[in-house]
């Protein structure tokens, strides 16, 4: 087969699969040409300045450099970033993404992802991707881990090794949305574990679905940081409101 018709052949065969599995959009599942369709465009807010220098979450004034809940509270994290607030249309997208087997949006989030923050991950000089793992037993009952998916996507843009082995969850804790800002910090302790020593290792990023009160990222970092490791900093997708 010469190269010409293997390209035909190549052209064909994306042509027939954008006929029977058309693009749709991550956020409200419209068929559209574009990553986004353009009522979506004009929901979605990412997030901008001013934001706190911590957890990157959005702040009232120009001046203040952390949000309330990063002046009340220490975080093992240096620091993080997100793309959009959650509200909608992104969180619906994320839902989909994680309890009903989008699991095709993680390439679209990574894009977005580099091309918004990777020269900032760059700067950070990040040696490897550690995704916020979940109990085997959530695993088993999902079939995947969204934000396993996520850092491999991501890793793979960037060109940074994803590890997925360092970080283990051992306690299957409630869902966090369920739980007020008190029992979300009783119900990470001791979550995570660290599989081997992390001494010498480089600057981590986490990566995870979402941030709201920050308790699974802190107690991640506080594990990692706990086993040797230095610097740990994170990326979510969505993040919610400052105080």
């Amino acid at each position: 087969m010469t190269g010409r018709t293997g390209g035909r052949l190549r052209g064909a065969a994306d042509w027939l699969l954008g006929l029977l599995y058309p693009h749709t959009c991550p956020f409200c599942e419209k068929v559209t040409e574009k990553p986004v369709c353009g009522e979506c465009a004009g929901k979605i807010a990412f997030v901008e300045e001013p934001r706190c220098r911590k957890c990157g979450k959005p702040v009232r004034e120009e001046w203040m450099e952390y949000c309330g809940d990063c002046r009340a509270h220490r975080h093992y994290f240096e620091r993080g970033v997100s793309l959009w607030l959650h509200q909608s249309p992104v969180k619906e997208s994320i839902y989909r993404f994680k309890y009903q087997n989008r699991r095709i949006y993680a390439r679209f989030y990574a894009e977005q992802a580099a091309q918004r923050y990777g020269e900032l991950i760059a700067k950070w000089r990040i040696e490897r991707l550690i995704p916020i793992p979940l109990h085997r037993k959530r695993r088993r009952e999902r079939g995947y881990n969204q934000a396993e998916l996520l850092a491999r996507e991501l890793g793979r843009i960037l060109g940074i090794p994803v590890d997925t082995a360092a970080l283990v969850r051992v306690r299957n804790t409630a869902p966090q949305k369920r739980l007020d800002p008190e029992q979300r910090r009783k119900s990470m302790s001791h979550a995570f574990e660290v599989s081997r020593p992390m001494q010498n290792t480089g600057p981590i990023l986490l990566v995870d679905d979402i941030y709201t009160t920050g308790n699974t990222l802190d107690h991640a970092a506080y594990a990692l940081r706990r086993a040797g490791a230095g610097k740990v900093y994170f990326f979510t997708i969505s993040i919610g409101q400052g105080y």
